[in-house]
């Protein structure tokens, strides 16, 4: 009789991993999807000026009023972050991710449609306010899957998931351009490969690892709730805002969200436009050279994760340090490049995205979890992205305005300069961080 049970103990953690591996393929899908209709528009971005252009608007109007729609959206996706990213936390991360995935179709069908700029600003608003809760689902899945020794390969894995997503759709996207599809065709394109993400992850996908006979995972030690944190429940919204918001090292790391987000938003949204008219290539060459900056992204986000678990959870400011101080430095190069570079310019734009995304990726992932635990992940996470956001609505309207006034050599020496001011930011959370693991006290 001992045998049997030698046996599945010791087959019981290779079933774990297994259905570890699973979870974290269905989370990856599910957020590479939505990202991927959020992607499009700013693939379909020069196809939608020229559109706009033939109906009688100006390429100048028509850039601003486009930058008017991303800038509109990023502040429909911080709304969402601050205020529907809790749902993950109360009524569990699979219920919210689901929704998401049900929004942002319905939203991309009805742009792909939309008749006229309202309805176009209507459907992008919802896409993005949508969207909001889908991170903030899937770091609370993750939260109840993975130990805190794990969270920063996990996050880093499932970080991959908007960089492969948005690597794929610029390039999928630039052949479909190639080859005649027009921007509504894109978002159709969008829309059909999210439904069957949705439908896997609707009979698939388990909430926690407690659903399948598991036991919970561990939390960190130093997360703002203390003992409570490995509770995968709040009692009410005081008890989950109020140790988040007295937490001084929670709001560095919103404010580095902030200046990581706005930098990482304004790259992904003005690359292909910025190769097209200052690169020297065509618009279907600029989509697909575009792809470089998430390519890049994702060894960053890998080689970050890593070493944040090998090094500890204290070492990912210092690691965002050092990564945003040489984004500050490419950015500056950036802006001393001289119009048609083309291959210096695709080097610069990815050396950006190789000293930003990393240390990007961390704060709505695996910091979140760091502060969150089970008990507020989803919350901690929204929140984090969100103050990110208020920073990503500038990336739209602000940076097309400095563009179209100055010249992109401008843009980027204010770029550069707030990438040095969140560097610092990043500096400081270090050493609270190392005075925190010293005095064994939550953040």
């Amino acid at each position: 009789m001992k045998t049997p049970l030698r046996t599945e103990r010791e087959g019981r953690p290779r079933v774990e991993l297994l259905w570890q591996a699973a979870v974290v393929a269905m989370l990856f899908a599910a957020y590479a999807g939505m990202y991927s209709c959020r992607v499009t528009l700013v693939v379909a971005a020069p196809l939608l000026i020229v559109d706009l252009h033939s109906r009688g608007m100006s390429v100048k109007d028509a850039t601003l009023e486009l930058g008017t729609l991303f800038s509109l959206g990023s502040l429909a996706y911080a709304f969402g972050k601050f205020f529907l990213s809790g749902i993950g936390d109360f009524f569990g991360g699979k219920r919210s991710l689901l929704l998401a995935m049900v929004g942002v179709i319905a939203c991309t069908l009805l742009f792909a449609s939309a008749i006229g700029p309202p309805i176009l600003l209507l459907a992008w608003i919802g896409n993005r306010l949508l969207q909001s809760i889908g991170w903030p689902g899937l770091v609370k899945v993750s939260a109840n899957w993975f130990s805190y020794t794990s969270y920063g390969g996990v996050m880093a894995i499932l970080s991959l998931s908007f960089l492969v997503g948005d690597a794929i759709t610029r390039l999928g996207m630039s052949a479909f351009i190639g080859i005649g599809f027009g921007w509504r065709a894109l978002f159709f394109v969008g829309a059909a490969a999210l439904i069957v993400i949705f439908l896997l992850n609707l009979f698939l996908l388990k909430d926690s690892r407690t659903a399948v006979g598991f036991a919970p995972p561990e939390v960190s030690p130093l997360n703002v709730f203390g003992e409570s944190g490995s509770n995968e429940r709040p009692s009410s919204i005081h008890a989950l805002l109020q140790p988040l918001l007295s937490s001084t090292a929670f709001w560095i790391v919103c404010a580095l969200s902030f200046g990581t987000t706005l930098l990482r938003e304004t790259f992904n949204t003005w690359t292909p436009v910025y190769f097209a008219s200052s690169g020297g290539f065509s618009i279907a060459q600029a989509v697909a050279y575009s792809a470089a900056l998430p390519v890049a992204g994702i060894v960053s986000v890998l080689a970050a994760g890593w070493l944040s678990d090998r090094l500890g959870a204290g070492a990912r400011a210092r690691i965002a340090f050092v990564g945003l101080t040489l984004a500050a430095c490419a950015i500056g190069g950036l802006a001393l490049v001289p119009k048609g570079a083309g291959a210096l310019t695709v080097a610069l734009v990815l050396a950006v995205g190789f000293f930003n995304t990393g240390p990007y990726s961390y704060l709505a992932g695996a910091m979140a979890l760091d502060f969150g635990g089970r008990k507020g992940g989803a919350l901690t996470a929204g929140i984090i992205d969100g103050v990110g956001y208020l920073g990503g609505a500038l990336a739209g309207v602000a940076v097309a305005r400095i563009e179209l006034q100055f010249g992109w050599g401008k843009a980027f020496i204010s770029l550069a300069a707030l990438t040095a001011c969140t560097a610092l930011g990043a500096a400081v959370l270090a050493s609270l961080e190392k005075s925190a693991q010293r005095q064994n006290v939550v953040l």
